[in-house]
């Protein structure tokens, strides 16, 4: 049985023709037709968008769902400042508490829902202590989810690849039980050799048939090495496009011919960059990135973990975070902000079908907001959350039914 149903009175886009009213026909969960006045079916009964701001489902392009405290007790901070320092105090907490990854990535991933997020890509750490443990409980929650949240699933070595005997193969573990993408950290800081890392990790990548997506939080002329040995494996292996530089702090650091160089070379081999706009470390330059052709989109890191008591499951508060990182104020720039948590999010994490144009996934977000940027920076609760056709949230709260336990 067909299912139709259609949302009238909304206004689409950004810019001058923002307060165009239009109607959106979904048919079996996908967007059938968007324009003025769509015809009504007959025993179809429209929901009146009451002049509401349509925008995509949003897109989170880097998380740590497996990580998450949200919704428990405050933790209180106190970890070291190096990286090992975080990474050695988290494996401690949640071996002495017995984290559970999966109620806690399904109480975060509901939380994405309800402010508008559709398709994620969360990094799950694969740990020589705790085996498949994280992976298993994120799992559960993709199939919790599976009707309303598209959810990719990097395997994610946090400890590295070389330094505990076993993770590689734990990763290739990972891959065969459903992880969509072998992830990677920083070859020469944390691997302590660079050449190895990367021909493992490339080696295990193309064995299973599977991108990239590497943390690369090395530094200056450090990060530039290690990415430009990167880029020889991408162009070597014919891994154009399936590779993701996530941080990339270095591109924030280096000389201007020094970094456009890279930036080229990243066009080139179509190798995408992620950031998460931190506001005390050098980012990737994103007007250089769209001069270069270079794909920049955005997310959040790790939200209300051991790491970080900051970071949000709502997009349109990243893309801010994102604007206000780069000193964009202008309406126009504001929107490259939050095309880094939607269109360009999905091309360079793959997902398909996105978007608002007739055949895509009915993947919409009702706001009371002007312009985009109002909604931005005002970032009102959501009207309606539709996902895959189908109501998750309405006015800032779940549907009833919407999301199965």
């Amino acid at each position: 049985m067909t299912n139709t149903w259609l949302i009238t009175n909304v206004r689409q886009g950004n810019g001058p023709h923002v307060d165009r009213k239009v109607d959106v026909s979904i048919v079996d969960g996908r967007i059938a037709a968007i324009g003025p006045d769509l015809p009504r079916e007959p025993g179809v009964t429209p929901e009146d968008g009451a002049g509401a701001l349509l925008l995509p489902g949003f897109v989170e392009g880097h998380t740590h769902l497996d990580k998450t405290l949200w919704g428990m007790r405050w933790y209180r901070n106190e970890v070291g400042p190096k990286l090992t320092d975080r990474i050695e105090n988290e494996r401690r907490y949640r071996a002495q508490t017995g984290h559970d990854a999966g109620a806690q990535s399904l109480a975060l991933a509901r939380a994405f829902l309800e402010a508008g997020t559709t398709r994620l890509r969360t990094h799950v750490d694969i740990d020589t202590d705790a085996g498949l443990r994280h992976l298993e409980g994120v799992l559960a929650t993709r199939e919790t989810l599976r009707d309303m949240l598209d959810l990719q699933i990097v395997a994610f070595p946090q400890s590295g690849l070389l330094g505990r005997p076993g993770t590689d193969a734990l990763l290739a573990r990972a891959l065969q039980a459903g992880a969509d993408v072998l992830g990677a950290l920083d070859p020469a800081l944390i691997d302590g050799d660079p050449v190895a890392s990367l021909n493992l990790t490339f080696e295990l990548a193309q064995r299973h048939g599977k991108p990239i997506d590497i943390h690369l939080h090395e530094p200056g002329e450090l990060g530039a090495f290690t990415l430009g040995l990167l880029l020889d494996r991408v162009e070597a292996l014919g891994m154009q496009g399936r590779v993701v530089v996530s941080h990339a702090f270095c591109l924030g650091a280096l000389p201007e011919p020094q970094r456009d160089a890279l930036l080229a070379r990243l066009a080139d081999l179509r190798v995408a960059l992620l950031t998460t706009a931190p506001s005390s470390t050098p980012v990737p330059p994103l007007k250089a990135c769209l001069q270069h052709g270079v794909t920049l989109f955005g997310g959040n890191d790790g939200i209300r973990d051991t790491w970080t008591p900051y970071g949000s499951p709502d997009m349109l508060e990243r893309a801010m975070h994102i604007a206000a990182r780069y000193g964009l104020r202008r309406d126009d720039d504001l929107a490259l902000a939050f095309d880094c948590v939607s269109s360009v999010a999905a091309q360079a994490c793959g997902f398909g079908d996105y978007g608002l144009q007739a055949g895509a996934r009915a993947d919409l977000v009702l706001l009371d907001a002007d312009t985009l940027a109002h909604a931005m920076v005002a970032r009102p609760p959501r009207k309606l959350v539709v996902s895959n056709g189908r109501v998750v949230a309405r006015n800032g709260a779940y549907a009833a039914g919407a999301i199965e336990a």
